[in-house]
């Protein structure tokens, strides 16, 4: 029985797949209960310090009542993807989607003190702003103080990591050249030097 994902699609590189997820924050958080599956969708950061990724939600989110301290959570950070057409390779093949995702799973430990969760808020926008700046949320906001009880801030103590970087590693030559040409084309030139790290060490 062939093993999945192919493992010429995995990365075990750590640092290239906390690079996808300092580039793409905007991760889905996904938890179940009872056989209910739930999923949303915010900007998780990851803490260059404690290694454990820090977020935060509605307070009236459903999804909240799948979240005790200990349970797992798995989080997805979706890189650049784009469909692979058969007319740009030299080779005869067949259509495929190629992309660069990030799927980690971890314990999750809320944080109910008051002070501690205005600081995820302050570091999450701090890390946002980069690298201008031209925003800075401080202790001393009142709307932050108004709206600190609307929210559940909590980290992730990461226990596994899996990056799935499908980028056509089975073809050679210029079909590989040629399939990293529209990766990049379709993500548009802000991310052609992210791009082009994910691929290093594999040409």
């Amino acid at each position: 029985m062939s093993k999945y994902p192919p493992p010429h699609h995995l990365t075990h590189d750590r640092d290239k797949m906390i690079s996808v997820m300092r580039h793409f924050p905007l991760a889905t958080v996904i938890s179940a209960h009872k056989g209910l599956a739930y999923a949303t969708h915010i900007p998780v950061i990851y803490n260059e310090t404690t290694g454990k990724l820090v977020a935060h939600m509605d307070r009236s989110n459903p999804q909240l009542s799948t979240f005790t301290n200990g349970s797992e959570l798995l989080v997805v950070f979706n890189g650049p993807d784009a469909y692979i057409s058969p007319s740009i390779y030299e080779v005869q093949s067949l259509p495929t989607w190629n992309h660069i995702i990030v799927h980690v799973r971890g314990t999750l430990k809320l944080i109910t003190n008051e002070e501690a969760a205005k600081e995820t808020l302050i570091s999450m926008t701090e890390f946002l702003e980069a690298p201008s700046h031209k925003y800075r949320l401080t202790k001393e906001n009142e709307r932050m103080q108004r709206l600190i009880d609307y929210i559940v801030a909590f980290e992730i103590d990461i226990n596994h990591w899996e990056g799935k970087f499908k980028l056509s590693q089975d073809k050679r030559g210029q079909d590989f050249l040629n399939a990293k040409e529209v990766l990049i084309k379709k993500s548009g030139e802000d991310a052609t030097g992210f791009i082009e790290e994910m691929y290093k060490s594999m040409e």
